[in-house]
């Protein structure tokens, strides 16, 4: 993308979020403005956190998943 045409996004994105009358979009917006400036949230982590999301990863990668009607399925014959 051209700086210009960055520009006319931003520009774009402004007017918008000038004629915004809904308070939870304007929070949101707030909100993901504000998630920008702090650290990662992978840091904010513990360690343990970060091992099982680090093992859930590999059991994507490696299959080691069920589709959501094998789930409910399972589920329900439980």
């Amino acid at each position: 993308m051209s700086t210009a045409e960055l520009n006319k996004k931003k520009l774009d994105l402004i007017a918008w979020i000038n004629r915004l009358s809904d308070e939870h979009v304007i929070e949101f917006l707030d909100g993901l403005k504000a998630s920008e400036t702090r650290s990662d949230w992978w840091d904010d982590l513990s360690m343990t956190q970060q091992q099982m999301i680090k093992s859930g990863m590999k059991d994507v990668e490696t299959g080691n998943v069920l589709s959501s009607s094998q789930f409910w399925n399972a589920l329900k014959n439980s």
